[in-house]
C-alpha cells in the first residue's frame, strides 16, 4: 500500500537521490553538456522561506515518488499564490493505477489550505502525461520552448 505525505527536504535528501537520477536518466534534456547536479542549498533556502513544498509517495518506508512545488505570490497576480512543478515522479513499477492522481489530489488539498489559487504542471513531450492531468482538471494554457545556446554557470 502506498501513503502520501509532505515532508521536508532533510526527511528525504537521501531518499530522493537515486530516484532524481532515474528521473533525469528518463527525461533530461541536453545531457551531454548539462549534468544532473542539484542545487540543494537553494532547495534549503527555498524550504526555509516557506516556497518549498513536497509530497511523497512511500510504499512499506520506501521511497516510490515524490512530487515538488515552488509556492509564491504571482509576480502579474499579486492577490494570487501559484505553485509550479518543479518535479514530478513515480518509479515506473507505481505509474499504472491511481498512485499518481492520489499524489497529486493529496498535495492539491494542502496547497489549497496553504492559501493556492492555482496549480501550474507541466509535462515532458517524451514522457507526457496529458490524459492524467485533464483527468484531475487541468486545462491546457501554454506551450513551452527550450534551446541549449552553450552557456556555463
Amino acid at each position: 500500500m502506498v501513503s502520501f505525505q509532505q515532508e521536508f527536504l532533510c526527511q528525504v535528501e537521501v531518499d530522493i537521490v537515486p530516484l532524481i537520477e532515474d528521473h533525469w536518466e528518463e527525461i533530461g534534456q541536453n545531457k551531454g553538456p548539462i549534468k544532473l547536479n542539484p542545487d540543494w542549498d537553494a532547495y534549503k533556502n527555498l524550504e526555509q522561506s516557506g516556497l518549498l513544498k513536497i509530497f511523497t509517495a512511500r510504499s512499506q518506508g520506501e521511497l516510490v515518488g515524490y512530487f515538488v512545488v515552488i509556492v509564491a505570490r504571482h509576480i502579474h497576480y499579486k492577490d494570487h499564490i501559484f505553485a509550479s512543478q518543479d518535479l514530478l515522479y513515480l518509479c515506473p513499477e507505481y505509474r499504472k493505477g491511481m498512485t499518481a492522481i492520489k499524489l497529486v489530489k493529496f498535495a492539491e488539498k494542502y496547497l489549497k489550505e496553504d492559501g493556492v489559487s492555482v496549480m501550474v504542471m507541466n509535462t515532458n513531450i517524451e514522457k507526457p502525461f496529458d490524459l492524467l492531468l485533464e483527468r484531475l482538471g487541468f486545462t491546457y494554457t501554454e506551450r513551452l520552448y527550450s534551446k541549449y545556446v552553450g552557456g556555463n554557470s
